[in-house]
């Protein structure tokens, strides 16, 4: 595997003094039993030695419960792995003959679960802070998307509907409650004619809405290369497409791509039945001409390609010429082991997204290389993305396709100087790190542009509200919110 943390926390010098203590103990127990200081049961025992084996008996049960309490503690305590055992002989010494005790030797797994590999991950405030207002905006778009795609001349939906979906839009306190909460986004009215309060988008929120689709239908040239490079990035170059339609707004596809990208240029795209019903592989209908005609170059080898052409650069392309950018969560804490593996895993060769893969090796190096390409093929993906992250869920749909036979979180999990994992808003989402600068993105573009401005009326929430004159607030313009990791977390 390549460089990445240890899924065992670290404790401080309290903790591993306590923990020395514990083990001290439970090394003292250990060889309590190994000298064998308990008296053994008599193999005979008449009527008035019942008691003596009780007392026998219960002495070891003692002594076991002890030594698992101090394991257990030590365990979770730490996330070690298997800190304490009992030889095989111990175990036959002192259960042949005393079935009853055997389940007593039976302890607990000591493996780091996944849930715990996450939480001990190195947090970056900056990139929390600002995944905390997105799990607000996520909200918001869903509630967004459903006035869009009303029916209604006045282009609104009512407030019952909205509530009727509450759940499944996680709106805990109700639409409405909801809905107060960004009055430069949603405006409430109460309709007469149907006795019912209904809401539509304010004036701010459609303009950000008409220039995101204005930016979306002037990328389109960019929205075909994005989806051949997605193709081509798979073994067979085809993806489903109920793949592609978990990430369309991540790729800045327009809402009907299926109708304004795929059909008119039906001589790059082809949609085909897939074998299970009601499924449809898109795929290039030349891939070799397709691959011949554009030479991709991933945004890894532009980034390798621009460091070394620096006038200040002394750094020779061809000892990078297989490494990827890294910057660590400020305060995590870089041993000297870990640099050294850093190092080792930068200068290993590794198969590129848009090449063919080859025979797999069953080695240690041959797994080392399908991790790395593992790596650039998740880079990559990202880079293809508008806002450079996506939720881990949508992209795991895409692993068997892109050859990927790991666990693609425990992928981000191992490599956090590349990418960064966060779990706020109940999902988890990763972010491409290098292409983030103080909660924004070093390079945007012009759909993320109107996004932001989306996001910012949300941070914004109900503050600037106190002008009398609703056309006044609906124009106002949020300054741009940066996301620095020093102020306090919200």
């Amino acid at each position: 595997m390549g460089p990445h943390l240890s899924r065992f926390s670290k404790p401080g010098p309290l903790s591993r003094a306590f923990v020395f203590v514990l083990s001290v103990l439970s090394r003292s127990v250990t060889s309590e039993l190994r000298r064998n200081l308990l008296p053994p049961p008599p193999p005979c025992l008449p009527p008035a030695g019942v008691s003596e084996l009780t007392s026998w008996h219960l002495r070891i049960k003692v002594l076991l419960i002890c030594r698992q309490i101090i394991t257990y503690y030590c365990l979770e305590r730490n996330g070690c792995c298997e800190l304490f055992q009992f030889s095989s002989g111990m175990r036959t010494k002192f259960s042949v003959g005393n079935p009853n005790l055997r389940s007593a030797y039976t302890f607990l797994r000591s493996k780091t679960t996944s849930a715990q590999y996450v939480a001990s991950r190195a947090r970056d405030p900056t990139f929390e802070k600002l995944m905390d207002k997105y799990k607000n905006y996520s909200k918001v778009v869903a509630v967004q998307d459903l006035v869009l795609a009303s029916v209604s001349p006045s282009s609104s939906v009512s407030l019952e509907f909205l509530d009727r979906l509450s759940q499944r839009l996680h709106l805990n306190r109700g639409a409405a409650s909801f809905l107060r909460k960004y009055p430069h986004i949603f405006h409430i009215f109460y309709d007469p004619a149907k006795s019912r309060p209904f809401c539509r988008l304010t004036d701010a929120a459609f303009e950000i809405v008409r220039q995101e689709s204005e930016a979306i239908r002037g990328s389109l040239p960019l929205v075909i290369n994005r989806l051949i490079r997605l193709l081509c990035m798979s073994a067979s170059k085809s993806l489903p497409l109920r793949a592609i339609f978990k990430v369309w707004r991540e790729l800045g596809l327009p809402d009907d791509f299926e109708d304004s990208v795929i059909l008119p240029n039906s001589h790059i795209f082809q949609l085909s039945d897939a074998h299970e019903p009601n499924t449809h592989i898109l795929k290039l209908v030349d891939s070799s001409e397709v691959l011949e005609a554009n030479h991709f170059e991933t945004a890894v080898e532009k980034w390798r390609a621009a460091k070394c052409c620096r006038e200040d650069s002394d750094i020779d392309r061809t000892e990078i010429q297989f490494s990827f950018k890294h910057g660590f969560p400020p305060g995590m804490r870089l041993s000297k082991d870990f640099k050294a593996k850093v190092k080792r895993w930068q200068r290993l060769p590794y198969v590129g997204p848009y090449e063919e893969m080859g025979e797999k090796r069953r080695s240690k190096a041959g797994n080392m290389e399908l991790e790395k390409r593992a790596v650039a093929v998740a880079h990559e993906f990202l880079s293809l993305t508008v806002e450079k992250m996506v939720e881990v869920e949508k992209i795991s749909h895409f692993r068997n396709w892109f050859g990927i036979d790991l666990n693609i979180r425990d992928l981000f999990l191992d490599h956090p100087g590349i990418f960064y994992l966060s779990t706020k808003g109940k999902t988890h989402t990763v972010f491409l790190r290098e292409a983030y600068e103080r909660g924004c993105l070093i390079e945007p573009n012009p759909v993320y542009q109107a996004r932001r401005k989306l996001l910012d009326l949300v941070v914004l929430g109900r503050h600037a509200m106190r002008s009398s004159d609703p056309n006044l607030r609906d124009s106002i313009e949020p300054k741009d919110v940066v996301f620095d990791g020093d102020e306090n977390e919200s």
